[in-house]
């Protein structure tokens, strides 16, 4: 079973969204390009049980993994398609259970210290920090970290270049999210090579300030 840690090991975890199936390959080469071989492709369009799949099928060093995902029916949908992980705006216990019935990582999202708690209790350790920005950013992060020692974040939302510093440094992050080098409107016009250079820029930046 594929580890968080090892699907968020580049630091940077690209939150995908596709209106079109077709674009899944070139948006997963573009980003393998730049140097990320993790992407989270979101379950807010009906393109994404599909563009899972043609990744999964035909861009075997790309870790795909699927967000937005809200319940079980998703869930299996994910998993029946390829993807390695799970990621969710929340946290719900019938998910986190049955991703680890199917021995598929999962990381729920929080943003209070009872759904830490409550991913806790069923095994998780990673959480995605959501929507980080708008729940008060590394300050709230750092706030939750206090009693929970043991947990790290992968925080999306808000995130972009320009403050994307900050979280690298904290030692509590695992990885950031954020689909400020893959956006919609880049995947829709083409711009891969768009999509290649945001990526390079995001993951050089995870370099320097990591090693």
């Amino acid at each position: 079973m594929l580890t968080v840690e090892q699907a968020a090991a580049c630091g940077v975890v690209p939150v995908v969204v596709l209106d079109d199936a077709e674009l899944a390959v070139p948006t997963a080469k573009a980003l393998l390009k730049g140097g990320i071989n993790a992407m989270e492709i979101t379950f807010r369009t009906a393109a994404a049980k599909a563009s899972i799949a043609k990744v999964a099928a035909e861009v075997p060093e790309m870790i795909v993994g699927a967000g937005t995902v809200i319940n079980v029916e998703q869930l299996h949908d994910a998993v029946e398609a390829g993807a390695k992980f799970i990621v969710s705006p929340g946290s719900d216990a019938d998910v986190i259970s049955e991703a680890a019935k199917l021995g598929v990582a999962m990381i729920p999202g929080v943003v209070t210290p009872s759904e830490i708690i409550l991913g806790l209790k069923l095994g998780i350790k990673v959480f995605k920090f959501f929507p980080a920005e708008s729940y008060g950013g590394l300050k709230t992060l750092k706030a939750l970290s206090g009693p929970f020692p043991q947990i790290k974040f992968i925080p999306t939302g808000g995130i972009s270049q320009a403050n994307a510093a900050d979280y690298f440094k904290n030692p509590k992050v695992l990885a950031v999210g954020g689909s400020w080098m893959v956006s919609k409107d880049m995947i829709n016009a083409g711009d891969f090579e768009a999509i290649t250079e945001k990526s390079a820029a995001a993951t050089a930046l995870c370099r320097e300030l990591r090693g």
